[in-house]
């Protein structure tokens, strides 16, 4: 019985290093500092104003604020978002901390501009890495 407990304990070991994200092959989805503080700051002008941002975009801020890791799916949805909403940045009172758009505070809520460049350039180290293991097992076979 012993040797079927340390065989499981094993198997969980191996189990939590093939999720560590020190792993090589795997990036950190971690959103830096000042992604951060963007978000905390697109939430506290939305309460506020009381304007601007969806359920999504408030939730995303909350991942953003505590610095949850991110899944690869989440980094895709806020370059898609910033894509979409950079046009915003046109609008009247874009970055008017004072009397803010709703445009303004939302895309504080994604993180703002420190949101974008994390994202698009984290999106094009997680596309880089995806080529490098597809050519690894191409030249494998």
């Amino acid at each position: 019985m012993a040797e079927r407990s340390s065989h499981e304990h094993q198997h969980e070991q191996s189990k939590t290093r093939a999720r560590s994200p020190s792993k090589p092959s795997q990036l950190d989805h971690k959103p830096p500092a000042d992604v951060a503080a963007a978000a905390e700051k697109g939430l506290k002008l939305r309460a506020e104003y009381r304007r601007g941002g969806t359920t999504v975009g408030i939730a995303r801020a909350r991942d953003l604020q505590h610095r949850k890791h991110l899944s690869e799916q989440t980094v895709k949805r806020m370059v898609s978002y910033f894509k979409r909403h950079n046009v915003d940045k046109r609008s009247g009172n874009f970055g008017d901390d004072g009397n803010p758009s709703a445009g303004y505070i939302a895309w504080l809520l994604w993180g703002g501009d420190a949101g974008q460049k994390w994202a698009e350039e984290h999106m094009k180290q997680i596309d880089k890495t995806k080529h490098e293991a597809k050519t690894q097992r191409a030249s494998s076979h």
